[in-house]
């Protein structure tokens, strides 16, 4: 049986199927990217396969979801707040304990972001502020991180820094992303959406940019 999987489902809000007749299967291990237009079906089908796993997963939203009151350091330790008691937890949040600091910050440190670890959220650049949630789900940990455009708001550098940071701490990984650059460099296997249905399901050994140019009409 697949690590995640969906046979011939179909899929929607508020009575509208937004996907059709997906049937899709992910071992353990492997690195997907969702790739489509804007309204293909990435975030829905993304969404899905996280509610399906969320007791195994980790998920980095596209709205990044992060307190902007709070510092680096407490959004990243927000991804292990379920690990110990609330008084534990209000402790760290008045006077960030050593033991946590010493956690988070190689994490921290792994985005980029070590010399904004009690920086304030909300005073940080876009980017700043997606990679922040981006170490929120390394910290957190699972069998399988889904990020909704987890690259989105940082620069060329930065996102193949990022990546690195996430397939270095994940076994399976299952991204949606717009850069097929990107998606051929860090993931193995891509999965094409059009109109709400996968056109294209290939591994990515062999595959060229060019190749995945039919999915973005625009282009």
């Amino acid at each position: 049986m697949a690590f995640l999987e969906l046979h011939k489902a179909n899929i929607g809000y508020s009575g509208v199927t937004v996907l059709h007749e997906i049937t899709l299967h992910i071992e353990h291990g492997e690195r997907v990217a969702l790739l489509g237009e804007s309204g293909a079906g990435k975030s829905t089908l993304l969404q899905t396969l996280y509610r399906q796993n969320a007791a195994q997963a980790t998920l980095v939203p596209q709205d990044f979801a992060l307190v902007r009151t709070l510092s680096v350091f407490h959004n990243v330790y927000m991804g292990r707040l379920h690990r110990h008691r609330t008084a534990y937890n209000l402790v760290n949040l008045v006077h960030p304990l050593r033991r946590e600091v010493s956690a988070v910050r190689p994490v921290v440190a792994s985005l980029g972001l070590e010399d904004k670890l009690y920086a304030p959220v909300g005073a940080l650049s876009g980017g700043q502020q997606q990679r922040t949630a981006v170490g929120r789900s390394l910290f957190q940990g699972g069998a399988v991180l889904m990020g909704d455009e987890p690259v989105s708001s940082v620069d060329p550098l930065q996102s193949r820094q990022v990546l690195e940071a996430i397939n270095a701490a994940f076994p399976t990984v299952v991204l949606a992303m717009h850069d097929v650059e990107l998606a051929l460099a860090y993931t193995d296997r891509v999965v094409g959406l059009e109109n709400g249905r996968i056109v294209l399901d290939q591994r990515t050994a062999g595959l060229r940019a060019t190749d995945l140019h039919g999915l973005y009409r625009a282009s």
